[in-house]
């Protein structure tokens, strides 16, 4: 294994972090006062202004869809090469992913209109989300059936002339609740009485079809991420689209959704190891400044160990996500889907507990508004079962492990 990122890679890292350093962290303190006043105007979904003016300057530094290993549509990095680049957008999570037109779910989504969209529908939609002019989001979790079992989805799609219409209830379509957010790429059931890998398909909706409503957005342990769209809970009601919206072979929605959720899961891998980076400086800057019981808190034995495991846990989880990166690059997504699923485990696990430390170095102020520590910690707990829970992917690992000693 070769872990050696290219040469382009390493400058793009140095440009990422100069970016970070020169125009994301300043803006941080601007984005959260526009935030604060989008809610007093009763606008709690709209994009603050900071964030566009963030994007001009990430395609002007060549910052830009970086993630797309597609040259035509993307940088053409490796995901190896990419990984580095991804862990640095996640110091920054409201912000630097999004700047960089590199923020889930438009990713996945661009990603499957590259590799399956018809010409139509690339021009319709992946133009557009390429240059950052739209949103878009991703409907496949539904409130009434166990959707970490995916052939238990119920919507429907049903072939109707030359249209499909589409039925069902859906939520967590994260980022719908924008205004920018234009299409929904719908998975639902289309053919019944096939195998059951068999019988689903995806299509495009767009979101301001007659027939589908925007109800809600659920919020991640009280915060409604507002600025990145929200979770919307969305129904289609007899919602009529071409049936040239489909996306792909009919029936082939399950594999396309693996596709999909492949490079997804190892682009939140890397994004969390980022913010777990960031936990552990402030972790370290915290028990230099503040101290407690005769001297600094660096100085106690407890510390000292919580930054010692929060080390050893970030570089074991890194290693991992390296390791799956170079295999998806040389072997393919499929062949690496046993290390997929132990990366969707380990990484989330180790930027967890590092932020959990944080917190507990920081004391109350740790839980509070003014560290992002709290909202981290929000976002990684919820990477446990964002892609799929946790046990759904242990248990990927334990059937592998399994069939080698059967």
């Amino acid at each position: 294994m070769d872990f050696q990122h290219s040469e382009r890679s390493r400058q793009l890292q140095a440009d990422v972090q100069a970016f970070l350093d020169e125009q994301v962290y300043p803006a941080e303190a601007d984005f959260a006062r526009q935030d604060e006043a989008n809610r007093a105007a009763g606008q709690p979904f709209r994009t603050p202004a900071i964030i566009q003016e963030l994007k001009v300057e990430a395609r002007r530094r060549g910052l830009w869809n970086l993630f797309l290993p597609d040259a035509e549509h993307g940088a053409g990095l490796s995901v190896l090469d990419y990984a580095p680049i991804a862990e640095l957008s996640g110091r920054s999570l409201r912000l630097a992913p999004e700047a960089m037109n590199c923020a889930a779910p438009d990713t996945g989504n661009m990603e499957l209109l590259a590799m399956f969209g018809t010409d139509d529908q690339k021009a319709e939609w992946l133009e557009p989300l390429l240059a950052g002019e739209i949103r878009s989001c991703f409907s496949m979790t539904e409130p009434a059936v166990a959707s970490s079992d995916a052939t238990n989805i119920a919507a429907t799609i049903t072939a109707d002339g030359d249209s499909f219409v589409v039925n069902g209830r859906k939520w967590w379509s994260s980022g719908a609740m924008r205004p920018e957010c234009r299409v929904a790429i719908v998975m639902a059931v289309s053919d019944p009485d096939a195998d059951r890998h068999a019988r689903h398909s995806m299509i495009l909706v767009p979101l301001d079809a007659p027939g589908v409503t925007r109800h809600r957005s659920t919020t991640v342990f009280g915060y409604d991420d507002g600025t990145h769209g929200g979770h919307a809970e969305i129904s289609f009601d007899q919602v009529r689209v071409p049936a040239t919206n489909l996306l792909g072979p009919r029936g082939g929605g399950f594999g396309m959704a693996q596709a999909r959720l492949g490079p997804g899961r190892i682009h939140h891998c890397m994004r969390c190891l980022g913010a777990g980076e960031r936990a552990l400086e402030l972790m370290v800057r915290r028990a230099g400044e503040r101290s407690a019981f005769g001297g600094p808190l660096a100085r106690q034995g407890v510390i000292r160990e919580w930054i010692a495991e929060s080390r050893l846990a970030l570089e074991q989880a890194r290693l991992l996500v390296l390791k799956t990166a170079w295999l998806i690059d040389t072997v393919g997504v499929k062949q690496a889907a046993t290390e997929i699923a132990a990366i969707k485990v380990a990484a989330p696990r180790a930027a967890s507990y590092v932020v959990d430390r944080a917190i507990q170095t920081f004391g109350a102020a740790g839980v509070s508004q003014d560290t992002p520590l709290a909202e981290m910690w929000a976002g990684l707990r919820t990477m446990h079962l964002a892609d799929g829970p946790d046990e759904v992917h242990l248990r990927s690992v334990a059937r592998v492990e399994l069939a080698k000693r059967a």
